[in-house]
């Protein structure tokens, strides 16, 4: 199939490439560890000049080839390269933001190539403690396209990952999110705190000793609060009742556990029910199903796994823009 788009998902770490044909068709994907914050610094030639532009060498690197084949093919891209970091900054969209509507307005950069890179703006929403998204928007429109508007109405997706995100969508708006810096400081307790010290890497995931940090976040000991429980780490390592392997699934488990509680806690007081709404979950599948097992364990009826969000949503998000024509979609 010929390729009608390059998709970039371009965050803070890692860099991801996707040449899309028809509908939004994968034809092929790559990974690169090119985020914003490690850009490629040795010179390379681009465009007949010598370039020590990090964007620049990234993006060449990224989709180079693909568009030496096809010098024709538009690009868009979402996530922190439209930050005030990145490579062009593109103006946040307040909430309620129509995310369906997003590539309209789309902040346009010129690459080396003479090739425009079409950059999808984030989402803020403001208040005295303001939150913001760049990614998650694009990830929510391609989870809404595969729904019915009824399924779509009103509608919770969690979106786990170093800054976790919480998002409320009604009526095809973002109208309330959330972040929970969840897995950002796991890594700091287990990397640069004394809750590291007597880890082990265990070769594989401990279910129990992640239900049990859990358990113990949705228990009465949860209530004195995340900065008290997380010692338990340590503490139960001393007094011999968790092992050292156990210590990591453990700690992940009772961080997760204390997000939950607070999303489930919103949940009942934002919907003025004890009911708590459906999930849809997007991001790293094995990330995604420990959030299930706790998402199961806070008493969250039914969850579910979105695939393919990002490109999904770059794919519609390009249509939007008339980058790619209608008769391109099925």
């Amino acid at each position: 199939m010929q390729a009608q788009l390059i998709a970039l998902d371009w965050g803070t770490t890692s860099l991801r490439a996707y040449k899309l044909a028809e509908g939004g068709q994968v034809l092929e994907q790559r990974s690169l560890s090119s985020g914003i914050m490690q850009l490629p610094k040795a010179p390379r030639i681009i465009g007949g000049r010598e370039c020590a532009d990090g964007f620049e060498l990234a993006f060449d690197e990224a989709c180079g080839d693909w568009l030496d084949a096809q010098p024709d093919l538009p690009v868009i891209a979402c996530g922190m390269v439209g930050s005030a970091q990145g490579w062009s900054e593109a103006a946040y969209r307040d909430t309620p933001a129509n995310v369906a509507t997003l590539g309209t307005s789309l902040q346009t950069v010129r690459s080396r190539r003479g090739v425009d890179v079409h950059i999808v703006p984030g989402v803020i929403e403001r208040s005295p403690l303001p939150n913001v998204m760049r990614g998650e928007e694009t990830q929510v429109l391609g989870v809404l396209q595969n729904l019915t508007s009824e399924a779509g109405a009103d509608l919770l997706i969690g979106l786990p990952g170093s800054h976790s995100k919480w998002v409320e969508v009604a009526g095809g708006c973002i109208v309330h999110f959330d972040t929970f810096m969840t897995g950002e400081v796991f890594a700091v307790l287990s990397q640069h705190s004394i809750l590291g010290r007597t880890q082990q890497c265990g070769a594989s995931f401990d279910g129990d000793a992640f239900d049990r940090g859990v358990k113990v976040a949705l228990s009465a000991h949860g209530e004195i609060g995340l900065l008290s429980t997380m010692f338990s780490a340590r503490s139960l390592g001393l007094t011999g009742e968790l092992s050292a392997i156990a210590q990591a699934d453990y700690l992940s488990g009772l961080l997760i556990g204390h997000e939950l509680t607070a999303v489930a806690n919103v949940q009942r007081r934002r919907r003025n029910s004890v009911h708590l709404p459906s999930i849809i979950l997007i991001g790293n599948t094995q990330l995604c199903a420990r959030y299930s097992r706790a998402l199961d364990a806070c008493g969250f009826a039914r969850v579910t796994l979105a695939e393919q969000a990002t490109e999904r949503g770059l794919w519609q998000l390009a249509l939007a823009a008339g980058l790619v024509t209608c008769t391109a979609s099925r």
